[in-house]
């Protein structure tokens, strides 16, 4: 325990991050203001971009927001981008901000409805193969509507119900019991161990089997991800025109990443190809036929009107009667009046997932303002665009792609999108060409950053949630398990891009 004020303050910088980390970002705060002075603002910009992707590609240590936030704040104090800058970047994008405020929360009173949709799906089919791909459909399905984070914390939920349900069986107890410590296996019985290590497997390739499939039907709708949204704002497309826009590059995509999941069941590659045993099979089929019976008519009266506001939904977005936002707004309202959700602090529950990802991407665009106002990108933009026309969308696809893989996706998007849009308004692009880029540019983030956790917000969700240790999933173990699918999603889209663009 701190035994000064000094070592108190020194103990609470960013919590429990680890000391070295705290002493690089003290660092980079301490010589940011020197190499303004010494370097000039344009070199500091670099530095700043390249420190903020450390806090992105660092954000199991801590949450980027924090130290993100204080490179950003330091940017604005000493001139490399003003508050009335970032004030506009915030403006321009809104819709963004209030998709992820409102559509995430409006996701979040659905989660019963998929719950019970993911559950079956589980219990039902016993090919794995087949439940693999129904997975990673159903998946790629709902994040073309839906938000990809909510999506997979409802893959998530449907994992952990299960895992603890066999884990008390397995430990000698009965699946009612309570207060029962999941993480611990010093009570399970010799004879269920075997069962449940092969069980850990079994939800693991399940897991990621889920999370590639809210990559791959994030990326064909405008909102599947923040930065479609983001892009789709930018270009002016409405929700059918992204999906068509998208559709040449998108569905070869789906398609060969469909067939991956088929083939890495059957093949057993790369962690994947555990069944499920007998044992397991039986207490969950248990499970979910008592489940189904404590249900009540409230209960089921709450589904029909959760699966209403999921037409609403999807109507909505394919007619684009309002702003994203505002029909997550609208989806709030129909299933908390019509289930009996009246408490404020219910209601306040709803939106715990989505505002600090909210507060995160304020800071993105913080850090845009630097970009811009010290025009660092303008360099890489005019190199690619000097190349031949036809060559630039693949040049772009890869830049994107390689940079969303150490970095967040979103920000990745965030930047070049902003600067192809600035080389249009300058005249050096057509308009159509400058829509072929986008397309680029949206795939790009996209696709190859199932690379790691960094790159997309559901797969780093995946590993710091409840599960993960539950069923031993690592940051190297999620590499490895997604390395086949970054080859053909990387190589599939690219040849896409190559030859549809």
């Amino acid at each position: 325990m701190p035994k000064t004020v000094i070592s108190g303050f020194t103990h609470n910088f960013l919590g429990n991050a680890p000391v070295w980390y705290k002493q690089v970002i003290l660092l980079f705060l301490i010589v940011n203001p020197l190499i303004v002075w010494l370097l000039g603002p344009a070199t500091a910009g670099w530095f700043l971009v390249g420190e903020f992707i450390f806090t992105l590609a660092m954000a199991l240590k801590c949450y980027p927001l924090l130290p993100g936030g204080l490179l950003a704040v330091e940017a604005l104090l000493i001139g490399l981008a003003t508050p009335e800058a970032v004030y506009h970047e915030v403006l321009i994008n809104l819709p963004v901000i209030l998709l992820l405020m409102f559509m995430v929360a409006g996701i979040y009173f659905m989660k019963e409805l998929l719950l019970v949709t993911f559950t079956q799906i589980l219990v039902g089919v016993r090919s794995k193969s087949a439940l693999s791909l129904l997975f990673c459909a159903a998946a790629a399905l709902l994040s073309a509507f839906l938000d990809a984070l909510t999506v997979t914390a409802v893959i998530i939920s449907v994992a952990v119900g299960f895992y603890s349900v066999y884990h008390k069986v397995a430990s000698g107890k009965g699946y009612q019991h309570s207060g029962h410590n999941a993480n611990s296996d010093e009570h399970v019985v010799e004879l269920h161990r075997e069962d449940l290590e092969e069980f850990r497997a079994f939800l693991r390739s399940l897991l990621m089997h889920g999370a590639i499939g809210t990559a791959l039907g994030g990326v064909a709708t405008m909102v599947g991800e923040p930065q479609n949204l983001l892009i789709a704002k930018v270009v002016g497309w409405n929700f059918a025109e992204f999906f068509q826009r998208m559709a040449p590059i998108s569905l070869p995509v789906l398609g060969a990443g469909l067939f991956t999941c088929w083939c890495l069941e059957k093949l057993r590659w790369f962690g994947y190809g555990a069944r499920l045993p007998k044992p397991v099979r039986q207490v969950l089929e248990d499970f979910a036929d008592n489940e189904r019976e404590k249900r009540t008519k409230a209960d089921q009266a709450a589904l029909w009107v959760q699966a209403i506001a999921a037409v609403v939904l999807v109507i909505g977005l394919a007619f684009h009667i309002a702003e994203v936002g505002l029909i997550g707004l609208l989806v709030i309202i129909l299933i908390t009046s019509f289930t009996g959700v009246t408490d404020e602090h219910q209601i306040g529950k709803a939106f715990q997932e989505s505002l600090p990802f909210t507060s995160l991407l304020v800071v993105f665009f913080a850090v845009v303002a630097v970009i811009h106002e010290q025009h660092l990108f303008k360099p890489v933009i005019d190199f690619v665009l000097a190349q031949p026309e036809v060559h630039q969308p693949a040049l772009f696809f890869v830049a994107n792609g390689l940079l969303s893989m150490i970095s967040d996706n979103v920000f990745v998007a965030t930047v070049y999108i902003s600067e192809i849009k600035q080389a249009l308004d300058a005249g050096v692009i057509s308009r159509e060409h400058f829509q072929d880029l986008a397309v680029a540019i949206n795939t790009g983030t996209n696709l190859p950053s199932v690379a790691t956790p960094n790159g997309q917000a559901a797969f780093l969700f995946l590993l710091t949630s409840a599960i993960a240790p539950l069923v031993r999933l690592s940051y190297g173990r999620m590499v490895i398990m997604a390395f086949p699918y970054t080859v053909v999603l990387g190589s599939v889209g690219l040849l896409a891009v190559i030859n549809f663009l």
